[in-house]
């Protein structure tokens, strides 16, 4: 069963909580690191409706590193959230 992360970033954090920790560690049992930072990638650009600038900086990465993450998955055929 494949659950869905709640990701928030400060400034979208009106009306939202974020799992507790003892809610994340069972989804996360199982994946490799590879597969948590994946997911976590796809599901803040999704929550950020595409925005690259804003899920880099909800992630804490450079808008490049995401960039470049971006172009691994869709080499990978991965279905990646496009801004619009």
């Amino acid at each position: 069963m494949n659950q869905e992360l709640q990701i928030t970033d400060q400034g979208s954090m009106k009306g939202q909580v974020a799992l507790a920790p003892d809610e994340v560690i069972p989804l996360l049992v199982g994946s490799t690191v590879d597969e948590v930072e994946r997911e976590l990638v796809l599901q803040t650009l999704a929550r950020c409706d595409g925005n690259r600038t804003r899920a880099a900086r909800v992630l804490g990465v450079s808008v490049r590193t995401l960039r470049n993450k971006i172009r691994q998955y869709t080499t990978m055929g991965l279905d990646v959230p496009d801004h619009g």
